[in-house]
């Protein structure tokens, strides 16, 4: 074979090889593109990636309505978050952030958290029924503190049925139900059958629901932070940032 040949053999190999690392590189990109919303160290979002600090013109007014509060009601940084009890992201926050969140702000007096139910009752089932158990206990066994003994007992447990222990890692969604439900409260001491039974708190809860809506919210978990969003189970560091930028 001539020498031209040869390297005529060699330019068509290069090209063929380019070529198909060239497609590689385009599957992958277009891969990463479609499913960024569902990186789990974000969130459960409708068409929403996760979001950094918005800038201080996004400021909403955001209101904490009757809902139940977590810190000193006089606090001057208040959170409102919006979660579903069965979203895997609020359950990230709950077991990674929110610890800290406390024992620096919160347990100092100088931020107070607001819950209120956001429930994709699409992919989460049981994400209504565990709003409205948590407003049962909260109506009869003593209003926020025991709301948020039992708001921590549905995290809980559900880590529990995911990796087995209350502060392990966070990996999927778990299936649970009223009877769950039920039981864990008793588990605390609350017996909220019949209230659980009779729906009696879905339109608080639907009412959270579209308050959430009004204000931007599209996925879970979403927290506003003196009215700036703050979306996603974003790190300890970013909730710092935003808190102590209000501290000023």
């Amino acid at each position: 074979m001539s020498e031209e040949a040869t390297i005529t053999i060699k330019k068509d190999a290069l090209w063929k090889y380019s070529t198909f690392i060239l497609l590689a590189v385009i599957i992958v990109g277009a891969f990463v593109f479609l499913t960024k919303g569902e990186n789990p160290t974000n969130g459960n979002i409708a068409n929403q990636p996760g979001q950094q600090i918005p800038s201080p013109s996004a400021r909403a007014e955001v209101s904490i309505d009757d809902d139940p509060i977590l810190g000193n009601k006089n606090a001057p940084v208040t959170i409102i978050e919006f979660s579903d009890y069965q979203c895997p992201f609020c359950r990230k926050f709950w077991t990674e952030t929110l610890s800290q969140i406390e024992k620096e702000y919160i347990d100092t007096g100088k931020v107070k958290l607001v819950y209120r139910d956001f429930p994709l009752d699409s992919i989460h089932p049981a994400a209504t029924p565990a709003a409205i158990a948590a407003e049962c206990v909260r109506s009869q066994y003593g209003g926020d503190e025991a709301y948020f003994k039992y708001h921590d007992k549905i995290f809980e447990e559900g880590n529990k049925l995911d990796s087995g222990s209350p502060n392990g890692p966070v990996t999927k969604t778990v299936q649970f139900g009223p009877t769950e439900l039920k039981k864990w409260a008793k588990e605390l001491g609350y017996n909220i059958d019949s209230c659980l039974d009779s729906e009696k708190y879905k339109s608080e809860v639907q009412k959270d629901l579209a308050d959430g809506t009004s204000y931007g919210v599209q996925g879970t978990p979403a927290f506003f932070v003196n009215g700036q969003l703050l979306s996603g189970a974003q790190p300890f560091n970013a909730f710092k940032q935003a808190i102590d930028a209000e501290l000023v």
